[in-house]
């Protein structure tokens, strides 16, 4: 038997986006507010992100230096708590009993949970090795940027010696600076396009004060190793191929909405995102049913995503007040 209940709003995914959509829906008080969160932590992709930037505000042509991942994560869920919302870690919506009801398990059992509105804010997720078909053996040492942040400022995990971290683009210099805090030497970086995607200045310091080479025009052909990666393949545009010696390699960037609840629930999906088909007022085309953040446009700043959750609470409480849905949600 699944106990069941029911609650004003139930946000499902505690990171920016949905922390300060709970934090402006409780504010404005319009009632029970509940954010579910299937990691043992709130706060999202920042828990992990050691890197500054977070939170930067631009005054008078200048930006300031932001603050840390984790000290980001911290604020927006203690403005959330704050506010009067619930925030529940450990939990994860695992389907669907009704519109705007879901079936959640946690470490204390079953539930069921009925909303007036559900909030979609799950965000976005890194493609691994296998949806990139890069072929090779199933050796340990491969990770995503996500993966290998949270082993390493989270859990102090051993990462490796020597690294090859594909992609070019700003997460791809995260995942370097992560590699450098854990003592892992880069071989090289790996892009198929024909630049960086990053600033120049980060471009240069990469190359130049840390001397990591940077392969353009170039694709990891294949994975080498039994038990651990000793080396990946790597083709040129040219044709030219390679191999380079590792026993770690990081896959950075391409991002994609994590969708699959949405899915299960109906919600029709954009097809140049793939994440659900929102209007203006983030609304999909289930009455009741919201979505916000990276799982509507992967991928976003953490700042510009908390900043649609702010505005997405107020579609939420004037939906709430009117009970009015449009007949035909046109997503934008």
């Amino acid at each position: 038997m699944r106990p069941e209940r029911t609650v004003d709003v139930l946000i499902v995914g505690a990171g920016p986006a949905g922390l300060a959509a709970a934090a402006g829906l409780a504010a404005a008080g319009v009632g029970r507010v509940e954010v579910l969160e299937r990691e043992e932590r709130a706060g999202g992709v920042p828990r992990h992100c050691h890197h500054g930037g977070f939170g930067a505000r631009t005054f008078a042509g200048l930006t300031g230096p932001g603050t840390s991942g984790p000290r980001y994560a911290r604020a927006r869920v203690d403005a959330a708590l704050r506010a009067g919302a619930s925030v529940r870690t450990g939990v994860t919506a695992t389907g669907w009993a009704g519109p705007l009801t879901l079936d959640t398990t946690s470490p204390r059992g079953l539930e069921r949970l009925t909303a007036r509105a559900v909030v979609l804010a799950t965000g976005a997720r890194e493609r691994p090795r296998a949806a990139r078909l890069v072929p090779g053996s199933r050796a340990a040492g491969v990770y995503t940027t996500g993966e290998l942040q949270q082993a390493v400022h989270l859990y102090g995990q051993h990462i490796g010696t020597r690294a090859v971290v594909v992609g070019a683009e700003p997460v791809a210099y995260a995942a370097l600076d992560t590699l450098r805090r854990a003592g892992v030497e880069v071989a090289a970086q790996v892009t198929a396009e024909s630049r960086h995607r990053a600033t120049p200045w980060r471009a240069a310091e990469s190359r130049l004060r840390y001397g990591v080479p940077l392969l353009t025009g170039a694709a990891v052909t294949e994975l080498v190793g039994r038990g651990r990666v000793s080396a990946v393949g790597v083709r040129h545009r040219t044709g030219l191929l390679a191999q380079l010696s590792c026993d770690t390699v990081v896959f950075t960037g391409d991002f994609v909405p994590d969708h699959e609840l949405a899915r299960r629930g109906g919600v029709s999906l954009a097809p140049g995102t793939r994440g659900p088909a929102i209007d203006a007022d983030f609304r999909t085309d289930i009455p009741g049913v919201f979505a916000v953040g990276n799982v509507a446009h992967a991928v976003e700043p953490a700042g510009a995503v908390a900043a649609e959750g702010w505005r997405a609470a107020v579609s939420v409480r004037r939906y709430l007040l009117s009970g009015r849905w449009p007949s035909v949600v046109r997503g934008v």
